[in-house]
């Protein structure tokens, strides 16, 4: 399979070596998170001279022997090096019987720089302060970007990539594969065998039904604002026997699997947060039309998620703008930066623009306001809102 160098993933673990975390790797599966821990450690080989490397990935079974956590520990300080800075990489953590011990003492011991990926069902972020008593710093890696994409198929024109990256998505493990059935089919198999698999198994889940019918219904709902009370209603009403608790305990294991990513909704005008809707979406929108086909294609809903989740990937915090009856797409803080975000497909027609900057210009900060949309244009003003061109703005951090 062709590599790329992801810079932005990479630079955060050159900037996170040495430091007395445990870093943690996460990521939705078969995002990449093993091959950027490859690529760190040829970093290391050869920007450290004094390296001292253990690689341990329990995908391969001549790691079979350390598949206990005490046996983990001891072939570790095996391989200590006195005199040389000592890195610890291991793949698939999950899968040693008792690792979270061996790794606490291995990073009490201080002698280990420790970078650890495995799978995010087991490997919550939510469970990383009980598992691990030391301090972590996780790295979240997504699905590839328009730029990556651009950069792997040596695209030159971003608005003929965005086309195609549409319908291909970000998954990279598909691209080995020229025929769309073939890269949907390996797509819909991440999900259905990986995601939800590990679902499966970690929370002991005996009745998968519920997990199947609740994924199908936030796929083909990805971007609309929903409820954990509307989705029990529908799925009761489609003769699934369920309720609101399962439905809200199954979407934090989807969230936390990072299949979706839940976005909160926010009141511009009281600048808080408004409780029971929100919206949800997906990690990649290659898993939508994997799973349940072409069908019904809404540019706008694709495009609003490409650009949820490429405002995740640049470290905002993003929310659904709510000022009085009117939705804004897009709230994005990062710091003491805020923006407001409007997302969509075609401003071809003076009463889309209209529709669209309407409210945008019933806000009363002076925070800025963008427009993102498939305008083909260089960027222009628009009573003070940026308009900005989606294949543009997606390669241009």
């Amino acid at each position: 399979m062709k590599l790329i160098d992801r810079t932005e993933y990479l630079e955060q673990l050159i900037h996170l070596q040495g430091t007395p975390d445990i870093k943690v790797i996460t990521g939705i599966r078969r995002c990449g998170k093993s091959k950027l821990m490859d690529a760190f450690m040829e970093y290391v080989r050869i920007h450290i001279p004094s390296a001292n490397i253990v690689h341990i990935n329990f995908n391969q079974s001549e790691y079979d022997a350390l598949l206990i956590g005490s046996a983990l520990e001891a072939y570790v300080k095996q391989n200590y090096c006195s005199g040389c800075t000592n890195y610890l990489f291991i793949d698939e953590v999950q899968m040693c019987n008792g690792f979270e011990k061996a790794i606490n003492s291995l990073h009490d011991s201080g002698c280990w720089d420790i970078y650890i990926t495995g799978s995010n069902a087991f490997l919550l972020s939510s469970d990383l302060a009980t598992l691990f008593t030391g301090r972590v710093m996780t790295i979240e890696v997504y699905p590839f970007s328009l730029k990556e994409y651009m950069l792997y198929f040596a695209y030159d024109d971003p608005q003929i990539a965005l086309d195609s990256y549409l319908r291909i998505g970000g998954m990279a493990g598909s691209y080995l594969y020229t025929d769309e059935r073939y890269r949907h089919r390996y797509v819909a198999d991440v999900f259905d065998t990986l995601i939800l698999r590990d679902i499966r198994t970690k929370h002991k889940l005996r009745n998968s039904v519920v997990l199947d019918r609740l994924c199908d219904y936030m796929l083909d709902n990805a971007g609309n604002i929903t409820s954990v009370r509307n989705i029990a209603i529908s799925l009761v009403n489609n003769h699934i026997a369920t309720n609101d608790k399962t439905i809200g305990a199954y979407l934090n294991y989807l969230c936390n699997a990072f299949a979706f990513y839940k976005i909160r909704r926010y009141d511009v005008r009281g600048r808080g947060y408004i409780a029971s809707q929100d919206k949800y979406y997906l990690a990649d929108y290659s898993f939508k039309y994997a799973k349940l086909g072409l069908r019904n294609l809404d540019y706008g809903r694709a495009y609003e998620n490409i650009v949820a989740i490429e405002l995740l990937r640049r470290g905002y915090d993003i929310y659904v703008g709510q000022l009085y009856q009117k939705e804004i797409d897009f709230v994005a803080m990062r710091g003491s930066e805020k923006i407001y975000i409007q997302v969509c497909d075609d401003l071809s027609s003076a009463e889309t623009l209209q529709r669209e900057v309407a409210p945008l210009l019933q806000i009363r900060d002076a925070y800025p306001k963008w427009l993102i949309a498939r305008t083909r244009h260089p960027e222009y003003d628009y009573q003070g809102i940026r308009v900005l061109d989606l294949a543009t703005w997606l390669i241009n951090p």
